[in-house]
């Protein structure tokens, strides 16, 4: 397995002053790697390395850094090497860069830079965040209706090289509407006298800039394409959105919802960058809403104290019987947030799922019933594990109902379902446990 370069071996490099060995070390290892190895550093030492290098290379190191560590060495660059550099990045990650400099800086640094790269990223800024506008890029190169295969590769093998994906070509008339698209292989297999317009796929599937940026990645996935094309309301083509992008946006929300399901919140900052004080605030909001949602719990015990104070033994199944519910719960919401996420089931088909889960719940209760009450057998005899089983099996499917309907209900009331989080229903589900338990307990004893 290949190991990840060191941080303290680029750091020692620099501290002997190396260049050489520096210069050679860096070109012989992969961007993303040297971009890994250098964010653990400070960006002052990572600038003094980066101007060791070629700038289409600091270029390439730059789009691969996290993007709090991007912005604080483009803050450190200042405008003039920071416009130079952005020169060779990636359209998209250099209007990335912009978004989170200081307004003073970014005017500065647009300043200074070629009006036509300039125009190029005021438009890609000024699309709302989280749209597919915003993360697309303007460095594509397009074919017209009527070339010839010939004149398409001649046009092409003048135009790609500057381009960020060539494998597919994407046809346009003059008003740049989209018609179609022509595959590399295509142009490369047809008789050069061929028109394109004869060979284009007339029904390539876009994306409309407003759309949501996590519609755009499942499109990507679903169409297995390695871009998309992004249109206008008059569907003139106006930018891609590619497949390392359309992943970052998978990975992002990806991390969005178990920040979510965990009760953490969105996260400006990458963890390993967050300050102390943002990891508490975002920590201790629900972590006090769900204390005071566990005093429903101590409620539910102290009214039947009686009851435990005359069978003692139930406490030992008590935090058994309480997590069980919460573990069900937790299953069936991540279920059904996940299906929500991708689209698997809508809000109408809340009915059926419930029909399906009380089937599920029902036999995963009885099952779990029958293993805990031989438990109860040994420790209290029959009437205890009578007990027991029924508090397991009821609890179980009252759990589990509840895991699948908040999703649904968070969903409805256009909130995000991964609010829908374990320890939200484990807080729930530990208040109805006790209290079923301890009636059921009541009961019978």
């Amino acid at each position: 397995m290949e190991q990840s370069i060191a941080p303290e071996l680029l750091a020692g490099l620099l501290a002997n002053h190396d260049h050489d060995t520096i210069i050679a070390y860096v070109q012989s290892q992969h961007s993303v790697d040297i971009a890994h190895a250098l964010s653990a550093l400070e960006p002052q030492e990572s600038i003094a390395l980066m101007a060791m290098l070629e700038l289409e290379q600091q270029a390439s190191i730059m789009d691969y850094y996290p993007t709090d560590y991007r912005i604080d060495i483009a803050e450190a660059l200042g405008a003039e090497r920071l416009a130079a550099l952005m020169h060779h990045m990636s359209h998209d990650d250099r209007a990335e860069v912009v978004r989170g400099l200081s307004e003073e800086l970014a005017t500065q640094t647009l300043q200074v830079m070629a009006k036509a790269e300039r125009e190029d990223i005021k438009r890609l800024v000024a699309y709302p965040e989280g749209s597919a506008g915003a993360i697309m890029t303007t460095d594509y190169v397009t074919l017209l209706p009527h070339m010839t295969i010939q004149e398409a590769i001649d046009h092409l093998r003048i135009h790609a090289p500057a381009h960020e994906t060539v494998n597919r070509a994407y046809v346009v008339d003059k008003q740049r509407t989209l018609l179609g698209s022509i595959r590399l292989q295509t142009l490369i297999l047809s008789s050069p006298h061929a028109v394109i317009e004869s060979l284009m796929e007339q029904h390539t599937h876009s994306v409309e800039w407003d759309d949501p940026q996590e519609y755009v990645a499942q499109q990507i996935s679903r169409y297995d394409v390695v871009a998309l094309p992004v249109v206008d309301q008059h569907h003139r083509l106006i930018g891609l959105v590619t497949h390392d992008d359309a992943m970052d946006v998978m990975v992002q929300e990806i991390t969005e919802d178990f920040y979510k399901a965990g009760t953490v919140g969105k996260m400006s900052s990458n963890v390993r960058y967050a300050s102390s004080w943002l990891l508490y605030r975002k920590r201790i909001m629900w972590l006090v809403l769900l204390v005071f949602g566990n005093i429903f719990s101590g409620a539910g015990i102290a009214y039947f104290e009686s009851t435990i104070a005359s069978h003692i033994h139930l406490l030992f199944f008590l935090p058994l019987l309480v997590g069980s519910a919460g573990n069900a719960g937790s299953q069936s919401a991540t279920l059904i947030v996940r299906a929500l996420a991708t689209g698997e089931i809508v809000v109408k088909d809340w009915g059926r799922m419930m029909v399906r889960e009380l089937l599920v719940a029902g036999a995963l209760g009885v099952t779990m019933a029958i293993a805990v009450s031989l438990i109860g057998l040994v420790r209290g005899g029959q009437q205890l594990a009578l007990v027991v089983a029924c508090t397991m099996m009821i609890v179980v499917m009252i759990g589990s109902l509840i895991g699948l309907s908040l999703p649904f209900l968070l969903h409805r009331l256009r909130l995000d379902p991964a609010t829908a989080s374990a320890p939200l229903i484990t807080t729930l589900a530990d208040s109805i446990g006790v209290v079923v338990y301890f009636t059921i307990a009541a009961y019978f004893l």
